[in-house]
């Protein structure tokens, strides 16, 4: 009694805590071409572009969380601090130029046909936002194919016919499940990749042919994954989950090649969260369908609750396929508002951690030596995810090129509000969950007629 007693109280404190987090203005910082080393830090503005995050206000003084583009290209991300009176540009662009100069990007080549595969739920709000920006892509031979997911009303089918006529297809599912939706959506495409993003993202424009063009250059790859940033930090379940590296994996092109595992990630390739996020990943096409898609009682809308995107990079992997992180391809991600929203969160991503993990043993069984070797590092890094983080040192006004900088919203892995104890007791309780959660989405499959993979 009394340790319940001391665990509420906990929380009461906690969430205390964090209703005092304020909100962080988003914005994009759009630097000219190359500088040489001595104008890094200067307040000189000329060709220097500042404008608001996806549907923010005009950017004014207080703290600002900045992706920074060189000639429109994405480098880095920063969190600064305008003063009252200060002209943001002058003071984001001193900063922007600390940023570690990055080589220059290699040509890309014409990328492969592509499809676009949304699924979504009586969000239709917030698909119209997404479709507006899925369309506006610079790619040049693309499609888009929305997967109403067991709708309960016509309000999506109606929003694609209405507004978006014969530039979008509109497909059915009606069984629950994102992985479900995912293999109908696959089903349904015509491109040689097809890539999937969420219903609350808005593409940047490049999005598509960055994240496709990669295709083109390697025969041998099979899957691809790119940047996710916020479109708004405006609430503080939205700046806690940021300033805990919310979804993004840094500024820097990585291959991950299963004939090369990477010195250092030994948990290789279990740790499936390190190469990217379903609501930015591509595969191609011929290859998907191969392995037969998704793990259908995987993904949100089941009892698993998640682990859909995991299962899909491991099984490309485990085909002898190379996975490419391409963080030219930038979508920007609207996060969840509250704290109930975060204890669902939490909740659903360690139940989708070991959900997935038991598809890949259930349905890939000569991976099990391999995953048992890797156990006691595992059982390590399930403790690190799971801990309850505080803020690193410092006053969370550094610069995040490579993506762990100090205590940037969107540096992997950087903290600048410490994670509560509440949601890391929720994630260790849902990674209990997962296998159980996995099990029972398998038998509930059976009673509408489906298959696991």
């Amino acid at each position: 009694m009394a340790g319940g007693r001391r665990a509420r109280q906990e929380t009461r404190r906690e969430i205390e805590q964090f209703l005092s987090i304020g909100p962080v203005q988003v914005a994009e910082l759009d630097l000219p071409g190359a500088r040489d080393a001595e104008d890094r830090g200067t307040a000189d503005t000329e060709g220097v572009e500042l404008r608001p995050g996806p549907g923010g206000a005009p950017i004014t003084s207080g703290s600002v969380f900045v992706l920074v583009r060189r000639a429109g290209r994405p480098v880095g991300t920063l969190l600064g601090q305008v003063p009252d009176g200060a002209d943001p540009v002058a003071v984001l662009a001193g900063l922007a130029r600390e940023l570690p100069p990055q080589a220059p990007p290699e040509p890309l080549p014409v990328p492969p046909s592509a499809s676009v595969v949304v699924a979504t739920r009586e969000r239709a709000g917030r698909l119209a936002r997404a479709l507006d920006s899925l369309l506006a892509q610079d790619h040049p031979d693309f499609e888009i194919v929305v997967v109403d997911n067991a709708p309960v009303t016509e309000e999506t089918r109606e929003l694609v016919e209405r507004k978006y006529g014969e530039r979008v297809r509109y497909v059915c599912e009606p069984v629950p499940g994102l992985a479900i939706a995912h293999n109908r959506g696959l089903a349904a495409v015509h491109g040689r990749v097809v890539a999937f993003t969420d219903d609350d993202v808005v593409a940047d424009p490049r999005w598509l042919t960055e994240l496709t063009a990669p295709f083109a250059a390697d025969p041998g790859l099979g899957c691809a994954t790119g940047l996710i940033l916020p479109a708004r930090l405006r609430t503080p379940a939205q700046v806690l989950l940021e300033s805990h590296g919310g979804f993004a994996k840094g500024f820097v092109p990585r291959t991950y090649d299963p004939a090369r595992p990477p010195a250092d990630e030994p948990l290789f390739p279990f740790t499936a969260g390190r190469f990217g996020s379903g609501a930015n990943m591509a595969f191609r096409t011929s290859l998907l369908r191969a392995v037969g898609g998704f793990d259908p009682a995987t993904g949100a809308g089941t009892r698993a609750r998640g682990g859909d995107d995991l299962y899909g990079f491991v099984r490309v992997l485990a085909e002898g396929r190379r996975l490419r992180y391409t963080p030219s391809a930038l979508v920007w991600h609207h996060h969840r508002e509250t704290w109930r929203d975060l204890e669902t969160q939490a909740y659903g991503y360690g139940a989708g951690l070991t959900a997935y993990l038991t598809a890949i043993l259930v349905n890939r069984p000569a991976l099990l030596p391999a995953f048992l070797a890797r156990v006691p590092g595992g059982l390590a890094h399930a403790r690190g995810l799971t801990a309850v983080r505080g803020p690193e040192a410092g006053d969370g006004a550094g610069a995040a090129g490579g993506g762990a900088g100090a205590g940037v919203p969107g540096g992997h892995d950087s903290r600048t509000h410490p994670w509560p104890r509440r949601l890391s007791r929720l994630q260790r309780r849902g990674m209990l969950y997962g296998p159980v959660g996995y099990l029972r989405a398998r038998r509930a499959l059976r009673t509408v007629g489906l298959e696991a993979r």
